[in-house]
Order: structure tokens, then sequence, then C-alpha cells
């Protein structure tokens, strides 16, 4: 076994373990620190493919902006410290059904395509080439994906604001 293959073993178990731990834990700032450490072993399987502008990318964008943005909203709710309630068994099961078909789904896909390789003569992955690619508009061009992601970090954004909001209590 090559090490390059014990990294990428090493990557996908620090992945799917934080993973796990970011959805089945009840409290809700270790959730949030989980999925932290989930994203940065994205980053790490980014770079370990050399991909390095999107590592850095998948760094500066998720784990500096959005789970900042979610620790900052959890921060700012009442019940920061407080344990999540135990879900019924109903939406337990329900949630393990929609895995297990996302995950079918998911090898379906694969399976059935034939991955053929490409003849066009591949771009080395450097800044002025992803930068070049964004900005096209054409088929093989990036700027609807950029586009895509800046709605995400909006939505992401306005979600934190709805959570951060204190409910005023009522006067009786």
């Amino acid at each position: 076994m090559s090490g390059s293959t014990i990294l990428f073993y090493l990557l996908a178990a620090f992945t799917l373990v934080f993973g796990i731990l970011a959805v089945t834990t009840r409290q809700i700032f270790r959730a949030a620190i989980f999925l932290l450490f989930t994203l940065i072993g994205i980053a790490g399987f980014y770079f370990w493919l050399s991909y390095d502008f999107i590592a850095a990318v998948q760094i500066v964008v998720y784990v500096g902006g959005i789970i900042v943005l979610i620790i900052f909203s959890i921060f700012l709710t009442q019940q920061s410290g407080q344990q999540l309630p135990k879900q019924k068994l109903s939406r337990t099961l329900f949630s393990a059904l929609a895995v297990f078909c996302g995950f079918a789904l998911t090898l379906l896909q694969v399976f059935q395509h034939n991955f053929v390789s490409s003849t066009a003569t591949p771009v080395s992955p450097t800044v002025f080439n992803i930068g070049t690619q964004m900005m096209e508009v054409d088929k093989s061009g990036y700027a609807l994906p950029f586009e895509v992601i800046s709605i995400l970090l909006l939505a992401s954004l306005i979600g934190c604001i709805v959570i951060a909001i204190k409910n005023k209590p009522e006067l009786k």
C-alpha cells in the first residue's frame, strides 16, 4: 500500500468520523465544530489532488465564512449551551431512509457513468487558468456555479440572522 493510498484512507476516515459526529451530537456548538473539521477534511482532499486553489477557496469560503457565521449565530441565540431535544424515532427513521436513498442514487449514477477520458488537453490547475474559466460563460466556464456559490453564502447569512433574532418575551 502506497503512501498516497494511506493518506486517502486517513483523510476519508477523518472526514467521515467528523461528519457523523456533526449530525449525531445533540449539542449545537459541538455540531458546528465537527462540521468545521469535516470541511477541513474535504479541503485536505483538494490539497491531496493538487487543487490548491480550490482547497484554499474551500477553507476561506466554507471554513472561514459559513462556519464563522454559524458559530456567531449560535452564540447570539439564547439556548447556545443547551442540548438539542432528542428526535422522535419517526424523524430518525425518515432521515436514515433519506440518507440511504441519496447514497443509492449516487451509487447508481456512478455505476451508470462510463467515465470515458476526454480527448481535450488537460489544463494545469493554476490560479490564472481557474480564474479565466470562472469568468467564461460558455459551456466550459464556471460563471454560473460561481454565482450559485454567492447565493449560497447569501442564504447562509440570512439563515444565521434568522437564527440570531431573539424573540421578545410576551407581556402578560
